[in-house]
């Protein structure tokens, strides 16, 4: 598993390791039950604080990427696809709707935001 940090990025340092590691689950790569680097052994390999190492394992537990053990490590929980894919479903539409709500605002068409998205889409 491999983290990349970036120290220019806007993104905190704990975000980056959580939405990498989201990624790679999500992606496939990391499969159910796949230990992943504790918590210490992480922070070592990225040069970082073991407390944002333990800040970004708890917000993928909490939103039920992974699972911890006592004195056995962290591991990839099992994804339901169907769950995440309609958790992305709704913050698409609520980015969505506040998307056509600003083009109305500026008087943009609909073909014209077509356009827009179809542009940054194939980007």
């Amino acid at each position: 598993m491999q983290i990349i940090i970036s120290n220019s990025s806007k993104e905190p340092i704990y975000e980056q390791i959580v939405n990498q590691i989201r990624s790679l689950i999500l992606a496939g790569e990391l499969q159910e039950g796949t230990a992943i680097p504790s918590m210490r052994k992480l922070a070592k390999d990225l040069q970082i604080s073991v407390i944002t190492t333990k800040r970004a394992y708890e917000e993928l537990e909490k939103a039920g990427f992974i699972y911890s053990i006592v004195g056995k490590g962290s591991f990839v929980a099992e994804q339901n696809l169907e769950v995440i894919r309609e958790k992305k479903l709704r913050v698409i539409e609520e980015q969505l709707s506040a998307v056509i709500t600003n083009s109305r605002e500026i008087g943009l068409s609909l073909e014209e935001l077509q356009q827009l998205l179809k542009i940054l889409y194939e980007e």
